[in-house]
């Protein structure tokens, strides 16, 4: 009752001063938020990091890393925040956050706004210890450098984390989907794995990539994370399509993520499977609002899923609605343990 209470309010307000007023009321302890969630079935190895469960905050929600330790304490699996940029960068002009409630979706041009590299690595510092958290490194922009920023960001926050996003995925920064292509892509990758070589320690490193590649610039950009070592691909970020809404809202700029995005980025999810065999473990986003569309996207080649939007609709409660439902999912298909429906439904989307 209490979280109901709580999204009628904010859905009242600005999209923005809501998404504000939820992030204040996590760090004051006020946001009813489930605590961990975690079975036999549920728990898997990726890219060497355990997760008690396969469901996953997606960056955006916390870009600063100020809800570190309630959002660690909570039922997701693992969290990922920022994105960080080396220089802090307000981002685009507001408004800038739509919601799209006829849609079930959002559309947002932000533009990696964030508090800076250095300030975000103080914060981190200070986290809790357990939990599995990330980062989603960014590049400023207006940095003559976008692929010296991803490495610039890695070594000066990798301490604290357990891995690290490249996105070069949003569509609100002019020009960074263009690091998708292969020869861009090999650049960047470069420098960002050569930054890793230097850490104490070594930290896994993901891809975020978008939903609306080419068949062809699909295979080539597959080709080129394997071939970099990099540790996992996130698919899919937002995506630039409108097709299908019903929205006054839907001619807004920006990346559309939320209920729209499923079939879109769950093609592009069984794609990758089928392209990369299952050599390189695989993170399903987009569309994510129960526990059998967290379901399809294991079943389409996903290992682990993150989600987002969903909450603005649905609240936190809905992470441990999906984490247990995927458990009884699980249990009804014969599987003892996630690992082995990953790809299990993979046809039914090619």
């Amino acid at each position: 009752m209490l979280e109901r209470l709580g999204l009628a309010l904010m859905h009242r307000l600005d999209p923005e001063r809501g998404h504000a007023l939820a992030l204040k009321a996590l760090r004051a302890g006020l946001a009813p938020l489930p605590g961990p969630v975690s079975t036999p079935r549920l728990r898997q190895r990726l890219a060497g990091l355990d997760l008690p469960n396969p469901v996953g905050l997606a960056a955006g929600f916390d870009k600063n890393a100020t809800a570190l330790k309630p959002l660690l304490g909570s039922a997701f699996g693992f969290v990922e925040v920022g994105a960080a940029t080396p220089r802090a960068q307000p981002g685009n002009a507001r408004p800038r956050l739509f919601r799209l409630s006829e849609d079930r979706a959002v559309i947002n041009r932000f533009g990696f706004n964030n508090d800076g590299a250095a300030v975000i690595a103080a914060r981190l510092a200070a986290r809790p210890r357990q939990g599995v958290l990330g980062l989603n490194l960014g590049a400023n922009k207006d940095s003559a450098d976008r692929a010296g920023d991803f490495a610039l960001v890695l070594r000066q926050c990798a301490d604290r984390l357990d891995f690290a996003t490249v996105n070069v995925s949003s569509p609100n920064t002019e020009k960074l989907r263009e690091l998708q292509g292969a020869a861009a892509l090999r650049a960047l990758l470069a420098q960002v794995m050569d930054a890793r070589a230097d850490l104490a320690r070594p930290l896994p490193v993901f891809l975020k990539i978008a939903p609306d590649l080419a068949d062809d610039e699909l295979a080539e950009l597959a080709q080129v994370a394997q071939e970099a070592g990099v540790d996992a691909i996130i698919a899919t970020n937002t995506t630039l399509s409108r097709d299908g809404l019903q929205s006054r809202h839907r001619t807004e700029a920006g990346g559309l993520s939320g209920k729209p995005l499923f079939e879109r980025s769950t093609r592009v999810l069984a794609r990758l499977s089928q392209l990369t065999e299952g050599r390189l473990p695989l993170i399903g986003v987009g569309g994510i609002d129960s526990a059998e569309t967290a379901y399809a996207k294991i079943r389409a080649g996903a290992s682990a899923v993150q989600l987002y939007s969903a909450l603005v609709y649905h609240g936190f409660s809905l992470v441990a609605e999906i984490a247990q439902g995927l458990d009884a999912l699980l249990a009804r298909d014969g599987f003892d343990n996630i690992a082995q429906a990953v790809g299990s439904g993979r046809e039914d989307w090619l």
